[in-house]
């Protein structure tokens, strides 16, 4: 059929569908993180009834609220060899029930001790579900999707955060010494159902192959490619990066110790390649930075800077934090939707960049308030601080929040995937830790608008950071990472990726 002018009119090719059994699988794995956002979130609100019951200092206060990001490491640092060694599934189901056993026991904790053992269980099942949920699901993802599906454990940690705040309102009307315990007790009940709903997912193709088993895995592949071509290029791809001859087609074959994590930390720390730094070097910064542009901070203690900001009564308090966790779960599933048609680099450098612009408007808005003549109040700081707070949660979310799982998971090499994942997850958890047990002590200090200064200065750094080091990954294969990284200066990267994409084309 022709137009007016001639020209023969044709249908674009249809835009493939999203492959539904890698959303099904994605979804599943993902869920785990449901469990660190109801920490943060119920703790922010308990915290209140726990310094009250069992009459903790505020030293004492920040250190439980922060402990289980450092009690995490352990969890994130072992998960790492667990995986390698029962399998990315089953590493699932074991973050699930060391969750599960944790929440218990705070939610029968009768004194401050009881309370950090309770903290440290759930901090070990934690760092467990927070290495594993995203490299699982970077694992069974087409490239076409990856982006989107990745960012899914941002998204339940942004959804646990907002049930958190949810339970604090539904739970603070029951008397003192009981609410902040079901507040916390409450959180066994999800570690249950994903457990079991973990056991209907495959094992990563990825893993299986590391195994030997082919057939398992092509079977796999099968299910979470968008096409059959597909599915015989990851083959191919992974059984590259695993060392096995292309000309293979036995179910199962023997692998080297190195399939089973030998060798990892030598190759990813003592002797890497120029490609395999740039790469630890990304994925460790990314991580640290999320968490010292202030993140925690404002989730975990969003009820104390709601009352430095003006708002005294509690409940007032605690419908101004649930105001937090609806824009944060907002906007990351607008960030889902984005991450494969903007690609990670420009929502992270604009995400940074409105962060940065919120954070000095949140300083400088407590900063006032502070400073107010008493008997005088202004309401111009107040609404800025609250404008502030929620357009800094949004941005995070659209941005810095999920591409920092995205690109961590994606860009490391077959058999370093998940050792140097978990290098991540650990500089996260240790900045994440020194950031929340700080932020009290850091407020008397320097004030509370310094401190938050002091957060956008940092962001301010991890722009410049960013730019220069950051390659975009988008509609790569997670075999091709290797080929962006390697040189210190992103444009040099780039410039290398699109030299090869050229030679690709002419030939």
């Amino acid at each position: 059929m022709a137009d007016a002018n001639g020209v023969a009119a044709f249908d674009p090719p249809p835009k493939p569908k999203r492959n539904k059994y890698a959303l099904a699988c994605s979804f599943l794995a993902s869920m785990t993180s449901i469990l660190l956002g109801y920490d943060i979130g119920v703790m922010s609100g308990a915290i209140l009834y726990i310094q009250k019951d069992l009459d903790i200092s505020d030293n004492q206060k920040q250190v439980v609220m922060g402990i289980l990001n450092v009690y995490s490491l352990l969890g994130s640092a072992a998960a790492g060899r667990t995986s390698d060694w029962i399998g990315r599934r089953y590493t699932i189901v074991f973050a699930g029930a060391i969750f599960f056993v944790g929440a218990l026991l705070m939610g029968f904790a009768t004194t401050y001790a009881f309370l950090m053992v309770g903290r440290f269980v759930a901090g070990v099942g934690v760092g467990y579900a927070l290495m594993i949920a995203p490299v699982y699901t970077a694992e069974v993802s087409p490239a076409a999707s990856r982006g989107f599906l990745t960012s899914f454990p941002e998204v339940f940690i942004n959804f646990g955060i907002l049930l958190g705040y949810v339970s604090n309102f539904g739970f603070s009307k029951l008397p003192q010494n009981l609410g902040w315990r079901f507040m916390l007790g409450v959180g066994a009940v999800p570690s249950v159902f994903i457990a079991l709903g973990v056991l209907a997912m495959p094992e990563s193709p990825r893993w299986l192959i590391m195994q030997g088993r082919l057939g398992d895995a092509k079977v796999v592949l099968d299910k979470t490619s968008d096409s059959p071509e597909e599915s015989k290029l990851r083959l191919a791809d992974i059984k590259e990066a695993a060392g096995i001859p292309q000309d293979c087609d036995d179910d199962i074959v023997a692998v080297s110790k190195k399939s089973h994590g030998e060798g990892v930390w030598r190759d990813l720390l003592f002797r890497p390649t120029p490609a395999v730094r740039h790469i630890l070097i990304c994925a460790v910064g990314i991580h640290f930075f999320q968490q010292a542009t202030g993140i925690d901070s404002v989730v975990l203690y969003s009820p104390e800077i709601f009352k430095r900001a003006g708002i005294k009564d509690a409940t007032h308090q605690l419908l101004a934090t649930m105001a937090v966790g609806f824009v944060k779960t907002l906007f990351i599933l607008v960030a889902t939707f984005l991450l494969d048609k903007s690609g990670r680099r420009a929502l992270l450098l604009s995400s940074v960049a409105g962060m940065i612009v919120s954070l000095a408007g949140l300083a400088i808005g407590l900063t006032v308030i502070e400073h107010e003549q008493s008997g005088r109040r202004l309401m111009w700081p107040i609404a800025l601080c609250l404008a502030s707070i929620l357009s800094y949660v949004a941005l995070f979310s659209i941005g810095m929040g999920p591409i920092t799982w995205v690109y961590s998971t994606e860009i490391f090499p077959l058999r370093l995937r998940a050792q140097g994942c978990s290098m991540g997850v650990a500089a996260n958890r240790v900045t994440s830790g020194v950031i929340s047990m700080s932020f009290l002590s850091l407020t008397k200090a320097i004030s509370i608008g310094g401190a938050f200064f002091l957060y956008a200065g940092v962001a301010v750094i991890a722009l410049v950071f960013f730019y220069l080091l950051y390659p975009e990954t988008q509609g790569r294969t997670l075999e091709e990472m290797d080929t962006l990284f390697g040189t210190f200066f992103r444009w040099r990267a780039t410039a290398k990726a699109i030299k090869e994409n050229q030679n690709k084309a002419t030939s």
